[in-house]
């Protein structure tokens, strides 16, 4: 009887995806100077994907070697893609596509006020408090503070 445990759903398609991605920094890396020596700017760019693919392997030849675990699909989209996280990153998706419509402020209090309401389900009142508060933060250090200037939306772009 084997003592190893099985592999995770999607643990050999993501430990792929890793070596892949390892491999095209290294690729990208050799780019910067090429291996003309060892104190050119890319060396440590090098030596980093390098280490990278490296680990990719070894991790890619452990979840090779393991079984396959029950459940397939199924599993696999409960254990990695639960309801919870679908949702979240569909708020954060729409975050990105509304900022250069509804610029910073707009598109930020309404995220924030989605996700607090969505993770926390409280009161409609209290989430719009700690969204206005937390809003109100993030403007005066970002804004005032270090001078940043917010994107301003194309629909609105005089409200802020």
């Amino acid at each position: 009887m084997s003592t190893q445990a099985p592999r995770r759903p999607g643990e050999l398609a993501f430990a792929v995806l890793m070596l892949v991605f390892s491999l095209w920094l290294f690729w990208e890396a050799t780019r910067i100077s090429g291996f003309s020596g060892l104190s050119t700017p890319g060396i440590f760019p090098m030596l980093a994907s390098g280490l990278m693919v490296v680990s990719a392997l070894a991790i890619l030849r452990k979840a090779a070697g393991r079984r396959a675990a029950d459940g397939g699909l199924r599993r696999f989209l409960a254990e990695v893609t639960p309801p919870r996280q679908v949702v979240m990153l569909a708020l954060v998706g729409a975050y990105v596509a509304a900022m250069p419509w509804l610029g910073f402020l707009l598109s930020s209090g309404l995220f924030l006020f989605l996700a607090i309401q969505f993770l926390w389900r409280r009161n409609v009142m209290l989430t719009a408090t700690i969204a206005a508060a937390s809003l109100g933060a993030i403007y005066l250090l970002f804004r005032v503070i270090f001078q940043v200037v917010l994107p301003k939306g194309m629909l609105l772009p005089g409200l802020f």
